[in-house]
């Protein structure tokens, strides 16, 4: 996160109302929530994500035990079943 100088990107009047607040504090103003993203999209670690779980579901149908992915993929047998078996 960027903090920004209110003066170099309000009017003038804004930043006078905004003072009978706060003055020399900081404030954070959340973006709307339309255009708030989930987590990972912006990064695109949940798609990577997403593509690793549908790798694991193929090799498991193919055949692979549950066990060999846990080691391969480095997780735990609780989130190699939790994926295997998520609709």
């Amino acid at each position: 996160m960027k903090y920004l100088n209110a003066t170099s990107v309000l009017p003038d009047t804004l930043v006078k109302e905004l003072q009978n607040y706060v003055q020399g504090g900081y404030i954070y103003i959340p973006i709307e929530q339309e255009q708030q993203k989930r987590w990972g999209e912006a990064s695109g670690y949940r798609q990577e994500l997403e593509q690793r779980n549908q790798q694991i579901k193929r090799e498991y149908r193919n055949g692979v035990s549950i066990e060999c992915l846990t080691e391969k993929y480095c997780l735990s047998l609780y989130t190699v079943r939790k994926i295997i078996y998520q609709k």
